[in-house]
Parts: C-alpha cells; sequence; structure tokens
C-alpha cells in the first residue's frame, strides 16, 4: 500500500473518515438488532417466528430505503440524502426504545431500515466518485471495513448494557448518529463527479430504462443475484448469531460474549479484501471469499463445542465481510454517473428482499425444530449462487471507467 493516496490527500481522508464513521453507526443498528433479539424474545416471550418477523421488518425497510434513496441521490444529489437517511435512521432507533408492544417495535424498525438502507448505497457512490479510479475500490472497502468496527461496537454495547440496563438502553444509544449528522452536514461535500454532470440529470423513468437497457442489463441482472444472495445469507445467518448460539445450548451472556470475538475477525476480513481487490481485481475476491463463506456456513451450522463454535464463527465473519466490501466497491463500477446511485441503490434494493426472506426463514425453520446445520445449508447454496453469477456474468472493473463508452461496455 506504498502508494495509497487516500492517506496522502488530506480531503480524502476526511471524506473516507467522516463517510466511514456514519457507516459504523449504521453497523451499530443493524448489529444491535442481532443481540436486542435474543434479549426481547426472553424478556417479550417471543417465538422464533416473531423474532425473525422482526428483522426481516427492518430489512423491508432498508429494500425501500435503498432504492427510494438511491434515486433521490441522482436528483438531488450524494451529500444531502445521506445526511437524511442518518437523521431518519438514528431518530427511529432512539423512538424504537419506547416502544410498549411487538407491532409498534416492529412498524419503527421498518423506518429505521428504512434511513439506513438509504444510507449505505448513497455513502458508498459518494465515496466511489470521490477518489482516483486506480484506488477508488480499495477505498471503498475500507469504507465498508467501518461496519466491523461499529459491528464490534454493538457487541460491547450488548455485552456490558444489555444484561445490565435492559435492551432498551441499546435503542437510546442508536441517537447519537443525529448529532453527528449536525457535524456531517459541514464535514463533507458533493461528489465532484456529480457536480459535473448536474446539468445531464435524467428523469427516473430513463434512469430506470438505462439500468435495464442492453448496455448494462447483464452486470444488472449479476447484480441483483449477487447481492440477493449475500444479503440473504448474511442477514440471515448473522441477525441470528447470538440466537443460535443460545440455541446450541449456551446462555445469553456467554453468547454475547462468543459473538463479540466472531466479529473481531471482520476487520481483518476487510483489510485483506481492500488489499487484494486492487492486486487481483474484484471478481477474484468476490468469487474466492464467498466460495470460503459457504464453506464457513456449513462447519458452523455443524459446530457443537464452544471453541469449534466460536473458531468457525470467526472464520464465517472474516470471509462473508471480506465480500461484502468487495461487493460495494464492485456495484458502483458498473454503471457510469448519471445513473449510479439509481443502479446501485436498486440492486441493494432487491437485494434487501432477501434480508427479508433469510431472517424470517431462519425462525420459521427453528420453530419446527429443523437442525441448525440444515438451515446453513441452504445459506451454503445460496451463496454459491451468488459466486457463480459473478464467476460466469461478471465483468471485471478493475481500472475501468464506467463513464468512458469505449472502456465499458
Amino acid at each position: 500500500m506504498r502508494n495509497f493516496v487516500l492517506w496522502q490527500d488530506p480531503k480524502q481522508r476526511k471524506l473516507l473518515f467522516s463517510a466511514g464513521l456514519s457507516w459504523l453507526f449504521d453497523a451499530m443498528e443493524v448489529g444491535l438488532i442481532s443481540f436486542v433479539m435474543a434479549a426481547l424474545a426472553k424478556d417479550w416471550h417471543l417465538g422464533k417466528e416473531a423474532t425473525g418477523l422482526l428483522a426481516a421488518f427492518n430489512s423491508l425497510g432498508m429494500a425501500a430505503g435503498a432504492i427510494v434513496a438511491g434515486s433521490l441521490a441522482d436528483r438531488f444529489g450524494r451529500r444531502p440524502i445521506l445526511l437524511w437517511t442518518l437523521l431518519i435512521f438514528s431518530a427511529a432507533s432512539g423512538l424504537s426504545a419506547l416502544a410498549t408492544g411487538f407491532a409498534v417495535l416492529c412498524a419503527l424498525r421498518f423506518v429505521s431500515g428504512f434511513g439506513l438502507g438509504g444510507e449505505l448505497p448513497v455513502a458508498s457512490t459518494l465515496v466511489s466518485e470521490s477518489v482516483p479510479p486506480k484506488e477508488r475500490g480499495r477505498a471503498v472497502v475500507l469504507l465498508e471495513s467501518f461496519w466491523a468496527a461499529g459491528w464490534i461496537v454493538s457487541a460491547l454495547i450488548a455485552y456490558f448494557f444489555v444484561p445490565v440496563y435492559g435492551w432498551r438502553a441499546a435503542f437510546v444509544i442508536g441517537l447519537i448518529p443525529a448529532l453527528y449528522a449536525l457535524y456531517l452536514r459541514r464535514a463533507i461535500g458533493e461528489s465532484p463527479l456529480y457536480q459535473g454532470r448536474k446539468r445531464d440529470k435524467l428523469p427516473f423513468r430513463e434512469r430506470f430504462a438505462s439500468v435495464w437497457s442492453g448496455k448494462f442489463r447483464r452486470s444488472t441482472v449479476t447484480l441483483w443475484i449477487l447481492w440477493f444472495t449475500v444479503v440473504f445469507s448474511y442477514y440471515g445467518m448473522f441477525l441470528w448469531l447470538p440466537s443460535v448460539v443460545m440455541l446450541k445450548g449456551f446462555d445469553l451472556v456467554k453468547s454475547f460474549r462468543y459473538v463479540l470475538i466472531m466479529s473481531l475477525a471482520q476487520l481483518p476480513g476487510y483489510f485483506t479484501a481492500a488489499y487484494f481487490v486492487e492486486k487481483l481485481g474484484r471478481k477474484f475476491v468476490l468469487v474466492s471469499y464467498l466460495l470460503l463463506t459457504a464453506v464457513c456456513a456449513i462447519w458452523f451450522g455443524n459446530s457443537n463445542t464452544a471453541g469449534m463454535l466460536v473458531t468457525a464463527g470467526f472464520c464465517l465473519s472474516f470471509f462473508n465481510l471480506g465480500a461484502w466490501g468487495a461487493m460495494y466497491a464492485y456495484t458502483p463500477e458498473l454503471y457510469p454517473t448519471a445513473i449510479r446511485s439509481t443502479g446501485v441503490g436498486m440492486a441493494a434494493s432487491f437485494g434487501r428482499l432477501g434480508g427479508v426472506i433469510g431472517p424470517y426463514l431462519v425462525g420459521m425453520l427453528a420453530a419446527r425444530e429443523v437442525p441448525i446445520g440444515s438451515i446453513f445449508a441452504v445459506f451454503f447454496a445460496a451463496i454459491l449462487i451468488g459466486a457463480a453469477a459473478v464467476f460466469f456474468w461478471g465483468q471485471e472493473t478493475k481500472g475501468l471507467d464506467p463513464d468512458r463508452p469505449r472502456e465499458f461496455g
């Protein structure tokens, strides 16, 4: 990384850390849901299907937020939409602490998910458009690495706060991003690529048609399959991690402790992916990390001892989150500036439908006493499908400029 110009340019360094902190808060929010699910089920005596439904509402909101925010970011700019989505999800998170019943909490989780799902594709698009092409992939993967930090923070909150102060305290902490948005309003600027093409704004109908035009159809199909399978497996597995550990016979506190250890693997997973996407290409990282994620899913699902469970979970976190980083780097590079945020948002939105199905499916199957190993075999198969789509249909985008037709198509 000796030529890593991001650290030498103060503006790009500030952008990466500013957007990265908002990403950290996103991950903290999603991570807290996984831990709160386990505590809430115990406190409110929720069945497994109801617990899965709560996670599904959060993902349904993310699906709606991704497509709406993605479209609005191409119309009004990346920066203002990033700020508004941050405010929406943090306000809904804080209000979740006041939920008096399951239905109210599900509604608030939908609103929180809307803001969260909208922010993620917009932030990655903003960073992707604000750095040189040779550092673009690495910058977006490093942005994604803040997700690991946020997940670790959520695990620490769950381990030290939830057993003592209850799950409502975790949601109150979710108000912090609203304060951060006030700082972010002055800390980051608009994407230079977007500013240079303000006059080329297209109506949503034309942007939608362009994403599905002959030039981009293959890329769009590939991305939609990739996003669906990755999000389906990630949210199905990771939102249930604390609960799955409990289903394997460990108590709530040990469950939180083990998942905290597993979460530590996310950071090296991102950092290795950040290195390899510029060395070996996006396709190589995506396919190899997804295949290893699939293997680890089977391993984790069939683990019975504490040592095997933690080791398998550690490896699962490493490869799965590394694949996420590569996916976020890859997606914006397949569309030109005029339709980029719309294309990214649509792919993310379709993927979030997998995030609705995955957690609910786990709850439904667990309620029917289907073995955990068999449940994780479903995720094994899904991840293989995503890896195959990229391998056979995906275009390598390393070093390419999607705004130059002679290099892209």
